[in-house]
């Protein structure tokens, strides 16, 4: 019996230092959006995230979709943010607004992608995802980070645009919606239009450390 005690008391305290561990690991959490951190992107207007998954359009650039989803644990929402194409920027390095990122599906390894062709409801610019199975595209898959703010770095609860430098359009959904088989997640577009379905917000993601490079973790995956 005494054994057993111990042994259980052993197994209690290893589980206290883990909790502790965790925890002290969110504590110190870095406030930025870093390169490397995967992140989920709330759209402000109507609350859906960026998504994609590996299913083409019916037309246009037949490129892979880019869509939104209101639900929040899809798999299929989560991007990688990188600098851009041929620059090589440090593992955790804070963000700055104005900064030329590229988005990386993390499923598909396509990159978040526009170009002068027209979305397939609303006639707007088309988005959509490219690149090859290395995560390699090209200048269209560059974002400039815009934030709402004087902050000098894209802070995790910050209201961003994301700028589309080939074609001077900002992200952004349109309102219409998809039928079969993507029923009921929204389109999104490239907009000339500054409103609030052009504004977007990081709500889940692992966020890398900028010292240590250890993940902060944020809500649900």
């Amino acid at each position: 019996m005494a054994t057993w005690w111990v042994s259980q008391r052993f197994i209690l305290l290893k589980i206290i230092i883990l909790l502790t561990i965790i925890i002290q690991i969110k504590a110190k959490g870095t406030k930025y959006v870093t390169y490397s951190s995967v992140i989920k992107l709330m759209n402000n207007h109507n609350g859906a995230r960026l998504h994609s998954h590996d299913i083409k359009y019916g037309s246009g650039s037949r490129q892979q979709s880019v869509t939104g989803t209101e639900t929040k644990e899809d798999n299929n929402s989560h991007w990688i943010v990188k600098g851009p194409t041929n620059k090589i920027d440090t593992r955790g390095k804070p963000i700055k607004c104005g900064d030329t990122i590229r988005l990386e599906h993390s499923v598909t390894k396509k990159n978040l992608h526009s170009h002068r062709v027209s979305s397939p409801l609303s006639g707007q610019q088309e988005v959509s995802a490219y690149g090859n199975d290395d995560g390699q595209g090209d200048s269209g898959d560059h974002w400039k980070v815009i934030c709402q703010n004087d902050n000098e770095y894209w802070e995790r609860q910050d209201t961003v645009e994301l700028y589309h430098i080939d074609t001077n359009v900002y992200l952004s959904t349109s309102g219409r919606t998809y039928g079969s088989p993507i029923n009921g997640q929204v389109e999104i577009v490239g907009s000339y239009s500054k409103d609030s379905q052009a504004q977007w917000k990081v709500m889940e993601g692992v966020f890398i450390h900028p010292t240590d490079f250890k993940s902060s973790f944020h809500d649900e995956l």
